[in-house]
């Protein structure tokens, strides 16, 4: 029986776009980093980047302000475009929204995604504390088999983003707020991205 090894050199060169980047030197630095985090799948960023030169130049990347995820995935998305190209057949492409919950004593600097019941009070009602997070809402192309072939789309927020939305819809008809002020608005920016992408 053979057993393959995964080149993750030669993955990351496929899944990264320098020229998204207005320095190439941030492109280079996110293949550095997809090819060290590859080796070390499901391992904290100190313990894949196995040194503290590396450890710090990743969290400096994600920090920086000139990088959004538009550049990070531009790479990725050719790459599911490639992908599919070279298939004949359907192509799916399913929609989810994932939580990305964080701790942190004060929810503004990463942004809320609800509320949830934390403990009861003294008089025996839940206390409801913010959960704090990203929301993502991704599309994943498959095939019909079910080969996964990347995503095509993605979009993240924060629920602080359409504070209000609830209480205004309480006031007014629902149908009357734009579809482009309501957070179901990810669903078609999300199609239509991927159709795009896909052609």
């Amino acid at each position: 029986m053979e057993t393959s090894v995964f080149d993750a050199a030669g993955w990351a060169d496929g899944e990264v776009d320098p020229a998204a980047f207005r320095d190439k030197r941030l492109g280079e630095r996110l293949r550095t980093m997809l090819k060290q985090m590859a080796g070390a799948i499901g391992a904290p960023i100190p313990m894949a980047c196995q040194d503290w030169a590396n450890t710090k130049a990743a969290y400096r990347f994600l920090s920086n302000g000139s990088v959004n995820e538009g550049d990070i995935l531009a790479g990725h998305f050719q790459a599911t475009r490639t992908r599919a190209a070279a298939l004949e057949g359907f192509i799916l492409v399913l929609q989810d929204t994932t939580e990305f919950s964080y701790q942190r004593r004060n929810p503004e600097t990463i942004g809320a995604i609800g509320l949830a019941p934390s403990r009861r009070d003294e008089n025996g009602r839940l206390r409801l504390h913010t959960v704090c997070g990203l929301l993502m809402h991704s599309s994943l192309a498959i095939t019909t088999e079910g080969l996964p072939l990347g995503l095509t789309a993605a979009k993240f927020w924060t629920r602080t983003k359409f504070k209000g939305a609830n209480a205004l819809k309480r006031r007014i008809n629902p149908t009357r707020v734009p579809i482009e002020e309501k957070e179901s608005y990810r669903w078609l920016e999300n199609m239509r991205q991927s159709t795009t992408l896909l052609g």
